[in-house]
């Protein structure tokens, strides 16, 4: 497979298509309810939960009209109904999550971590889910506890360089210094780990970070 191209979407108000009526169904609905899309529901039948999130549903086989002005469908249905999600797809030139289904998908939903106005979406092409899982759950461990000042600090330094008109390449070494003048002594708050300090920097500040370009 070709490397995906990483993407966040806004869904809000949008109709998403939602194919499936299980447990796997009901967690993707949540996802997506989350994200403020407006979804409907096609399974032949529905688990109470669904039932209970106050959506469109219709509950019958899938038909290829269903597609009709969905910027997105989530196929979390028998491998043979996915595919049948994607030929309808295809030429209507929308979306498909197949849900453990990489052969019937064109986009993939990521392991996901989310923190004070930070998203991070991790993926493995939809070929190791567990993988994503723990590289999720690693790069939570790493965040700093007290990521909410970086992007308070963050906000107010983009206000001052786009009122100074600050160029692009010069903002980056600029915050690194501002976010390394939180730790006035050199470590961080007392609620962060122990292995979030090392000497007297806050190792994930200290420059040049090549990878960060």
């Amino acid at each position: 497979m070709p490397d995906l191209l990483p993407l966040f979407l806004n869904l809000t108000g949008r109709d998403v298509l939602l194919v499936g009526g299980g447990g796997v169904a009901e967690a993707k609905l949540r996802q997506l309810l989350a994200a403020g899309a407006h979804v409907r529901v096609v399974a032949p039948a529905v688990s109470a939960a669904i039932r209970a999130a106050a959506v469109e549903i219709a509950e019958r086989g899938f038909l290829p009209d269903d597609l009709d002005g969905a910027w997105l469908v989530v196929a979390a249905a028998t491998p043979a109904v996915n595919r049948a999600v994607a030929d309808a797809a295809a030429p209507r030139r929308v979306f498909v999550n197949a849900v453990d289904d990489p052969a019937n998908a064109t986009a993939f939903l990521t392991g996901v971590v989310r923190r004070e106005g930070v998203t991070i979406a991790i993926s493995t092409n939809g070929e190791a889910p567990a993988m994503t899982a723990l590289v999720r759950e690693a790069l939570d461990a790493l965040l700093p506890r007290d990521l909410d000042r970086w992007m308070e600090t963050a906000r107010a330094q983009r206000v001052g360089w786009k009122r100074d008109l600050v160029p692009m390449e010069a903002r980056k070494p600029r915050l690194l210094q501002a976010l390394n003048a939180l730790y006035t002594d050199g470590r961080p708050p007392a609620h962060a780990p122990e292995r979030e300090a090392s000497g007297e920097r806050v190792p994930w500040l200290s420059l040049p970070e090549d990878s960060w370009l």
